[in-house]
């Protein structure tokens, strides 16, 4: 497609974070590629970059400035690539920036695709290519992540830590409502992640709601399990699931097994998600700043292409998402154009250069479909 060029394009305007260790290394070749998405496709970005970090962090005192979610509010979303460095606890860098955004701008869902990507072998035995599709619905504000609680005789042998879980019916509702949607459009299938037979008040809060809403969706078959079991059919039976909802700390443990087995936590995607689009949404890899592979050029690039992707779908441009999807597993299957975590030598750079060459391969053969 080649737009003229007296045509005013849909111009989108990103914040980009890249933050800290490989998510600065990472997030240029996704730009790489979301630029030629929008050639390709008849879109463009204005980049608004942010260089907030654990060094900022170490400059400032604070993980972004006072009016941080003032200047995230004037753009339409967000790409993160990676928070966290060695100096820095962690429960600094993510409630300094992460939660702060999550929670201002209501990205109540955290959707995580757990996909086998073509040409990579799934660490668990016997599973096909293609045999692992499933949706992880993560309720991203409230559930176990709260900020009720607190210390009390600290230092002392009687020192208390309390920490106190957070459900509410609204919060809870919402998870589900979009989890129910979700596998309505897919396979008709949902799992939910519980513990009621040891958490005593708020997990079976949580499955009551969910066999409340169930009742007004018939054709939806819905399971319940325990999140022990659940982990355990991750890796015995991953074929089985379609769209899994799960609480703040059940889906986020969750995801990262399920990274691990279709191949690596290194191309893993994340959505964070405002659903209405009343404010932006926050799209960003999972592996995590890796500050023990930093400046090596041996990051893996494909989990913020992924997570790219996932933000074009969200913008209203499901086929320039799914290209760049479409990309990813071309270079994996039909290249040996690795990153050392899925066995390969290839470098950052190495593998966008891959990408982009692909990108072209991939665009031109749907056109010939």
């Amino acid at each position: 497609m080649t737009i003229p060029t007296h045509l005013t394009i849909p111009t989108h305007r990103i914040a980009v974070i890249p933050g800290d260790g490989i998510g600065t290394e990472v997030m240029p070749p996704a730009q790489r590629l979301l630029e030629l998405a929008g050639h390709r496709f008849g879109f463009a970005f204005e980049w608004q970059n942010f260089d907030w970090s654990c060094e900022y962090y170490a400059r400032t005192g604070a993980m972004m400035p006072a009016d941080g979610i003032e200047q995230l509010a004037e753009c339409d979303q967000i790409l993160l690539g990676a928070v966290g460095f060695p100096g820095v606890p962690d429960h600094v860098s993510l409630w300094g920036l992460l939660i702060p955004i999550r929670r201002a701008f209501q990205q109540y869902i955290n959707l995580r695709p757990i996909k086998l990507l073509p040409g990579i072998e799934s660490p668990l035995r016997k599973v096909p290519a293609g045999g692992i599709d499933f949706q992880v619905v993560r309720e991203n504000n409230e559930g176990e992540y709260s900020e009720s609680g607190g210390r009390l005789y600290r230092g002392l042998p009687q020192e208390v830590a309390i920490q106190e879980s957070i459900f509410t019916r609204f919060g809870v509702t919402r998870a589900m409502n979009y989890a129910i949607n979700l596998a309505e459009q897919r396979e008709g299938r949902l799992a939910s992640a519980t513990k009621s037979n040891g958490i005593i008040h708020t997990m079976p809060f949580w499955d009551e709601i969910l066999r409340e809403l169930g009742q007004e969706h018939p054709l939806l078959e819905i399971s319940e399990y325990h999140i022990d079991a659940l982990a355990a059919l991750f890796v015995l039976d991953p074929g089985r699931f379609d769209v899994i909802v799960a609480s703040n700390l059940f889906g986020d443990i969750l995801t990262d097994l399920g990274a691990a087995i279709i191949g690596s936590i290194g191309i893993a995607p994340s959505a964070n998600l405002n659903p209405e689009g009343e404010f932006p949404s926050m799209f960003e890899p999972v592996h995590g700043s890796a500050p023990d592979i930093a400046g090596q050029g041996k990051a893996n690039p494909l989990g913020q292409v992924w997570a790219a992707s996932m933000m074009l779908d969200h913008l209203g441009h499901p086929e320039a998402g799914a290209a760049l999807v479409d990309t990813m597993g071309h270079v994996l299957l039909e290249t040996d154009v690795r990153t050392p975590d899925l066995g390969g030598r290839a470098t950052t750079e190495e593998v966008s250069d891959a990408l982009a060459a692909a990108f072209a391969t991939v665009t031109a053969e749907a056109v010939l479909r």
